[in-house]
């Protein structure tokens, strides 16, 4: 051996094999790099020819002590391997032998086998190891495995030291996909961000009754990040997530009930018709859930009882009685035209505001169904012409397209050529836009109204105007994002940011004012109110 006779190394071997000294014929295969490679193919041939319990123990000691030999001789590893998979029991003799100190590569044979039998011994493994690439390897094993007998073990790593470990449990417990491991994940839920979004989209992937439970639950959550990630997802997994967020209607929480409709809504699953009504009849307190309520309504498919809609025309706030138009002219029929009559007839103070709602929220069935009416015609032009150019633009041409001349003629008023100085608006709710326009318009400023955040981003890069106003929770991007985003060009002093939300959370507001909003206030709003914000810095 000392001279590393070929000839001598291949009797040695096939000596060795016959007796089964597995110790001398590794001292063999030692050499294995220092012959050529003629003679390696011999020993490997000779080695192949053994019982696979005597030669798997000898390849994976080539594959894990001479590296560098395996790599110029793929057959080694080939081999290895294709004997385990023949014969899948090797895999549990050999994690078990104490003489392997290296198990990388039979944790991931486990793994892409999906060798369901070797779990307990992963975890007494798991239990001893204090390598943390082992430990790290054998959590992935783990959760492609995804058997629940780990679900204990792997929840202990959710709360370890090592950041990557509890990642890779968190990724591990959601391949088991339990009721218990989404219990689990949930429990961990509410110190880091990153793992909670993580969490979150388990329980969006899962779908079962507790990750769905705990995904609804995320819309009272307390961070305006995480109940906008749980919205989009709710609404993305869609009327399977209808019966929780119904059961959320009988909640006391003015903000996770507006959430909720938000939802209902934009999902647009007719089982939540009944109990949105519902909630209406029992006249929530908070405006905010009233507008909710009729926003979602002016998505929703209404087949009957769309007439008692139309108290909502004759809410305190002028946000409410908006929403209400909508939901009316979604689900308008004959019985609303005469409804709506009565209501306009009496042409007094009410009348009046009803008139404007019904211009300003752009309800063409409704608008079109009274253009005919003299006394709202009389009511409607009181404001008509005072109106953003955009309304009025819109009504001249439907009701020109509809033969309405004469009416048209008395509403296209004056265009006002003076330059006004720009507000920016930022709302992912049309009807909040619409709004916006209105009021702005009354107060004398030029709006320029985005969706979508991105737009606003976009447009800011090149254009400043006086102020910023934006929503919270929007979807992709939040409030409190896009006022980070406008801090990186504009300072406070250069560009006041007003948050206009529905929330009155104590992290939002602190989370706003780090991230460089000038004031929050609250919706509703409207002219006086929204004056008196825009003021402070306007003067």
């Amino acid at each position: 051996m000392a001279d590393l006779n070929a000839h001598d190394m291949i009797t040695e071997i096939q000596h060795n094999i016959s007796t089964g000294d597995s110790l001398k014929a590794q001292i063999v295969l030692s050499h294995l790099g220092q012959v050529d490679l003629q003679t390696q193919n011999r020993l490997l041939y000779e080695l192949s020819r053994g019982d696979v319990e005597f030669s798997t123990p000898l390849l994976l000691y080539l594959v894990n002590e001479h590296a560098d030999v395996v790599e110029k001789l793929p057959i080694i590893k080939e081999t290895l391997i294709s004997n385990i998979i023949a014969y899948p029991e090797l895999l549990t003799k050999l994690l078990q032998n104490p003489k392997v100190t290296d198990k990388t590569l039979l944790i991931q044979i486990v793994g892409e086998l999906r060798f369901d039998d070797a779990t307990s011994i992963l975890l007494d493994i798991l239990a001893h190891s204090k390598i943390e690439s082992e430990i790290m390897l054998i959590i992935e094993t783990l959760g492609l495995l995804g058997d629940p007998l780990a679900t204990n073990t792997l929840t202990d790593f959710l709360y370890a030291a090592n950041r990557d470990l509890i990642i890779a449990a968190v990724h591990a417990l959601g391949q088991v996909g339990t009721p218990t491991a989404m219990h689990r994940l949930a429990e961990r839920m509410g110190t880091d961000n990153e793992i909670d979004f993580m969490i979150l989209s388990i329980f969006a992937e899962v779908q079962d009754h507790v990750s769905l439970e705990k995904l609804n639950d995320t819309l009272g959550s307390h961070y305006a990040h995480m109940r906008s990630y749980a919205k989009k997802e709710l609404v993305s997994i869609g009327p399977k997530s209808v019966p929780f967020l119904i059961d959320n209607l009988k909640s006391d929480d003015p903000d996770f009930l507006i959430h909720t409709l938000n939802v209902l809504g934009d999902i647009g699953d007719e089982s939540a018709v009944k109990p949105i009504r519902k909630l209406l009849a029992s006249e929530p307190k908070n405006a905010n859930v009233r507008f909710a309520a009729y926003e979602a309504l002016a998505i929703l498919p209404l087949k009957a009882g769309a007439y008692t809609l139309t108290t909502g025309l004759t809410d305190p706030e002028d946000h409410v009685c908006v929403a209400a138009a909508r939901a009316i002219d979604q689900n308008f029929s004959d019985i609303m035209v005469a409804g709506l009559k009565n209501l306009l007839r009496n042409k007094d103070e009410e009348a009046r505001h009803i008139a404007k709602i019904i211009v300003n929220a752009q309800v063409d069935k409704i608008f079109l169904s009274l253009s005919e009416e003299e006394d709202f015609q009389e009511l409607a032009l009181i404001y008509l012409p005072h109106t953003h150019k955009d309304i009025r633009e819109h009504y001249h041409n439907l009701l020109k397209s509809h033969g309405h001349n004469v009416f048209a003629q008395k509403i296209k008023g004056e265009d006002d050529d003076s330059v006004k100085p720009k507000v920016v608006a930022v709302d992912d709710s049309r009807m909040i836009l619409n709004i916006y326009k209105a009021t702005l318009h009354e107060l004398g400023y030029d709006p320029v109204l985005f969706e979508f955040p991105a737009s606003a981003i976009e447009w800011l890069k090149t254009e400043k105007p006086l102020m910023v106003l934006t929503d919270l929770n929007m979807p992709d991007i939040t409030g409190i994002q896009l006022a980070q985003k406008i801090r990186e060009r504009y300072s406070l002093k250069l560009l006041p940011i007003i948050m206009v939300t529905t929330q009155n959370e104590v992290n939002d507001n602190e989370a706003a004012y780090a991230a460089g909003v000038n004031k929050v206030i609250h919706k509703p709003f409207n002219v006086n109110t929204l004056r008196a914000a825009m003021d402070e810095f306007l003067g």
